[in-house]
């Protein structure tokens, strides 16, 4: 890594704000090379659900860890923080602009913020708790790590499972590795450029964008991955989209209820996304709603104005 710690700018906003079009008119403006911070994009083979950018758009500016990796591995955000590291240090180094993009919030976060990375996932401790309840195992998080069974909801699975991972692997609490976590310091430090709509016009968006993602075949691109022996254990097929389908394809409810599921569970992200970016501190939001070209013009100012030592 650099002697020095640098501001990076980060180009965010919730899902279907309109992002990849933006990314790549300030990229341009910038002589930038785009670094993405998207948890599905970052797979090959998952092209109806993830809205990558085109090949025109990468043309138009160099993209970093999109189709980095199969949907086959189960790719950690330890793992997408040092890729992305990786690729940030070179880029640097060759007196580049690394412009980092996308809406995940923990890509985001393993980057800007301390980040302690946790033991990688166990498939067969995952196994032996398959068939317990939520509840149940929430239970077993209270004796061994309450403060984190505190945070959680009783039917919050995936993270109760996470912190009972992090426990048998390692010995310690969840609790504790993230408070080691927050004394160890981010990477860099971060100039958030956050896109916004009216979240009316989003919810549209969200809703033309599923409506796209299934006339370009999401269901017959999940039934060639359950096909491969994709299952919903594994990360990849956890993604928005990629979940519902599934569900739908295995028997669990009907083509058009997984298309209302991932219609709402987006909504939902959505709404996710926007409270955490209201949360973070030093976020400039840019409305979203105008010609591209307006967008990245008072996004390059920004950059120009407070993140100068990466021009």
């Amino acid at each position: 890594m650099t002697g020095c710690r640098r501001v990076l700018p980060v180009l965010t906003g919730p899902t279907a704000v309109g992002k990849t079009e933006v990314a790549v008119a300030v990229a341009e403006r910038l002589g930038a090379e785009i670094v993405c911070a998207d948890s599905m994009q970052v797979y090959r083979r998952m092209e109806a659900g993830t809205a990558k950018p085109s090949p025109e758009q990468r043309a138009r500016a160099p993209h970093h860890l999109v189709d980095f990796v199969d949907p086959t591995v189960d790719f950690t955000v330890a793992d997408y923080r040092a890729a992305a590291l990786t690729v940030i240090d070179e880029l640097l180094s060759a007196g580049k602009t690394p412009l980092i993009v996308g809406g995940s919030r923990l890509y985001i976060k393993s980057l800007m913020a301390p980040f302690v990375a946790g033991p990688a996932p166990n498939a067969a401790l995952r196994a032996d708790w398959d068939a317990e309840p939520s509840e149940a195992l929430h239970r077993r998080l209270q004796e061994v790590d309450p403060e984190t069974a505190v945070r959680l909801h009783p039917a919050d699975r995936k993270r109760i499972v996470r912190a009972l991972e992090v426990f048998h692997q390692q010995g310690e609490p969840l609790s504790a590795l993230q408070r080691r976590s927050r004394e160890a310091g981010g990477a860099f430090d971060a100039l958030p450029i956050a896109l916004i709509r009216d979240r009316a016009e989003i919810y549209q968006r969200v809703e033309a964008r599923v409506d796209k993602m299934i006339a370009h075949g999401l269901v017959e691109e999940v039934q060639g991955f359950l096909k491969e022996g994709l299952g919903p254990e594994r990360i990849a097929m956890q993604a928005h989209g990629y979940k519902e389908i599934m569900g739908y394809l295995q028997g669990r409810y009907d083509r058009e209820e997984a298309i209302r599921l991932l219609k709402r569970n987006t909504r939902r992200y959505v709404k996710y996304q926007l409270i955490w970016l209201r949360s973070e501190p030093g976020v400039h939001w840019v409305a979203a709603a105008r010609p591209v070209e307006e967008v990245a013009e008072e996004c390059v100012r920004l950059v120009q104005a407070r993140a100068p030592d990466v021009l």
